[in-house]
């Protein structure tokens, strides 16, 4: 009896899904907006669609990762865009990057709330020292060196820690633990 009640306990209890998390992120690359998508067990998302879209959800174009599960798309709009990627399985990635840090890359402006309450809109300043084929090297050189950190740094966010390695543990002495008292209190009603 005490050990079905255990072995039914053990069924019932919820244990930690063996899937992995969907990994994406954006951001600036030169006048371009580069980005990834893979999973938290390091497989990247080879070849695949990335749908981009406004928040009226308008689609503003698409383009495709690469062999490292990156993909670059070049924006037209100072609006929000929303990247979509569908990995199948339930598995959505959906990322976005900010109306205002589009038009930066752009080189436009749009006005804030704060700077349109005091009727001054934000600038982003375009006049730099480098010429636009030279900012470009510069920003490959720099997104090629950059990728490999990026990517362990998504990975290690998504690993276990060992305060959850440490909680697991204590979950399952707990389990045990009214394994045994529930154990005791059939005992007791036996003997009495």
């Amino acid at each position: 009896m005490i050990r079905s009640i255990v072995l039914s306990l053990a069924l019932l209890t919820p244990l930690p899904a063996l899937a992995h998390n969907v990994i994406s992120s954006v951001f600036p690359s030169g006048k371009d907006i580069e980005g990834e998508v893979g999973f938290s067990n390091g497989d990247m998302a080879v070849d695949l669609l990335i749908e981009v879209f406004d928040e009226a959800g308008t689609k503003l174009g698409e383009t495709r990762t690469d062999a490292d599960g990156f993909f670059l798309f070049t924006p037209t709009e100072p609006v929000t865009h929303i990247f979509r990627g569908d990995l199948g399985a339930g598995h959505v990635a959906e990322v976005l990057m900010a109306a205002n840090e589009v038009a930066e890359l752009l080189g436009q402006s749009i006005a804030t709330p704060a700077a349109s309450a005091s009727g001054q809109a934000a600038t982003v300043s375009a006049d730099t020292a480098l010429s636009d084929q030279s900012r470009a090297e510069l920003a490959a050189m720099i997104r090629n060196e950059l990728r490999p950190l990026r990517q362990e740094l998504t990975a290690f966010k998504n690993k276990s820690n060992f305060q959850s390695v440490l909680g697991g543990i204590g979950y399952i002495f707990g389990l045990f633990g009214l394994g045994f008292y529930i154990a005791a209190l059939r005992k007791m009603d036996n003997n009495t």
